[in-house]
C-alpha cells in the first residue's frame, strides 16, 4: 500500500514501520537511492552478515579453470612473441 511521507528541513524521511517490517529493514542499514522515471527508489543493501553466508555457497571451481587457463594462453602467447625466452 503507498502511504505517504514528510521530508525533514534536513532532507531526512522515515520509512513507514509497515515497509521496515515487510523489507526486514535494520536501523544502519544502507540503501541505495536512485532516481528513476521521476521518483525515488531505496533499494536496500543486504547486510554483510548474509552477504557473507552467501558467498560461502558458491563454486569458483569454474572461476579459477578460467583463471588458470588464461594465464596459460598468456604464457603460450609471450613464448610465441618471444622465442628466445
Amino acid at each position: 500500500s503507498m502511504q505517504t511521507v514528510t521530508i525533514s528541513p534536513k532532507f531526512q524521511i522515515v520509512i513507514p514501520k509497515e515497509i521496515r517490517e515487510s523489507l526486514q529493514l535494520s536501523p544502519g542499514q544502507k540503501v541505495h537511492a536512485i532516481v528513476y522515471d521521476g521518483r525515488i527508489e531505496l533499494i536496500p543493501l543486504q547486510p554483510l552478515k548474509q552477504v557473507r553466508g552467501f558467498l560461502k555457497g558458491i563454486d569458483t571451481t569454474v572461476i579459477r579453470e578460467k583463471d588458470c587457463r588464461s594465464k596459460i594462453y598468456r604464457e603460450e602467447e609471450n613464448k610465441r612473441m618471444n622465442p628466445c625466452h
